[in-house]
């Protein structure tokens, strides 16, 4: 349930998709947000901190942790 979770929230789909309604709404906070997570997605990345494996948390697309 937690490798799941954290999958979704640190998959590229959802800041996009935010950032996208942001701009053609005009809305300023919810481009903000979304660049922040996009930025947050990209230091886990750069970190060694991948996507996760239901066989462990630790267990990631790009390395162990």
């Amino acid at each position: 349930m937690g490798a799941a979770s954290y999958d979704v929230v640190h998959t590229s789909v959802l800041p996009i998709a935010l950032g996208v309604v942001g701009v053609m709404a005009d809305a300023e906070t919810a481009t903000q947000i979304a660049l922040v997570w996009l930025a947050h997605i990209g230091f886990d990345r750069f970190f060694g901190y991948g996507l996760k494996y239901p066989t462990g948390f630790k267990d990631t697309h790009l390395q162990r942790v």
